[in-house]
């Protein structure tokens, strides 16, 4: 098809990898984003904040990727104009970036998850647990791993799916492109559920270095994120979550991620191998 696929968030954890596996494919994409690359000829100036880019970067699209702006305390006002623009224009399918632990109709994420779905006759949700990237990027979890050995959380031996951002992006090329929706909702975990704990060893084991986990309660981390830059809004809702990991809510593992790619999901060791050298 010649119609373009918009991807927002195109130079983020998932979408700079669902823009690569689209044009692997043959794809037309648009990607979106406040800095366009000068030489990606795809590329087009988006702006959540600014409704004046929304029109050129929806024109004539097919489908759409869709990545919340991060770090918004509430981001539904911000991403209704953007949604209903684009079903107005004819837009049938999207497929939502959203979270294992926010379900349809919860604040936030969940309130976009409800839109998309009213919205479009073709939705797809993804809600995959928590990135294997927070260990290795610009996050609070790596910076306190490169910094004190150390991964200080709030939830105890409470357990996650851990997964990497290469197979989230995997579902959403599939989802993108198949001929027919794969799901309204589809929770992606990788293969196995790891507290905190288990994970510090089994960074310790990839660098051969000693690293700890520090359980500290949610008040603690909440405060801790606050004096690292985070609104405090903000900081409170991810401690929130912390809280929720401890209660064993994400102690769970899917099969999507083959079901839908017929690939196996990377394992934490695996993916902490390949990028030891950020560690």
């Amino acid at each position: 098809m010649t119609e373009p696929i918009l991807v927002t968030g195109a130079t983020g954890n998932t979408g700079v990898t669902v823009v690569a596996g689209l044009r692997d494919r043959g794809d037309v994409v648009r990607a979106a984003t406040r800095h366009p690359d000068p030489g990606d000829a795809g590329a087009v100036a988006f702006d959540w904040f600014d409704p004046n880019t929304f029109a050129a970067a929806l024109a004539g699209v097919r489908a759409i990727y869709l990545v919340a702006p991060a770090g918004v305390a509430d981001p539904a006002p911000v991403v209704r104009p953007f949604l209903e623009q684009a079903a107005s224009g004819g837009v049938r399918r999207v497929v939502a970036l959203s979270s294992s632990a926010v379900a349809r109709g919860e604040p936030l994420l969940g309130e976009i998850h409800t839109m998309v779905v009213d919205l479009f006759s073709e939705p797809t949700v993804l809600r995959p647990s928590w990135f294997m990237q927070n260990f290795t990027r610009d996050h609070a979890l790596a910076e306190g791993i490169r910094r004190s050995r150390e991964i200080v959380t709030a939830t105890g031996n409470g357990r996650l799916g851990f997964i990497d951002a290469a197979d989230i992006a995997a579902v959403a090329v599939e989802a993108l492109v198949a001929d027919r929706p794969v799901g309204d909702e589809l929770v992606l975990t990788g293969p196995e559920a790891l507290s905190y704990g288990q994970a510090a060893d089994i960074v310790a084991d990839v660098i051969g270095a000693r690293v700890r986990h520090v359980d500290v309660t949610t008040a603690e981390l909440a405060d801790r994120l606050s004096r690292a830059g985070l609104p405090a809004e903000f900081a409170a809702g991810l401690a929130a979550l912390d809280g929720r990991i401890r209660a064993g809510e994400q102690n769970l593992v899917t099969t999507t991620v083959c079901d839908v790619t017929g690939r196996r999901p990377t394992s934490l060791r695996e993916f902490l191998a390949v990028h030891r050298a950020r560690l």
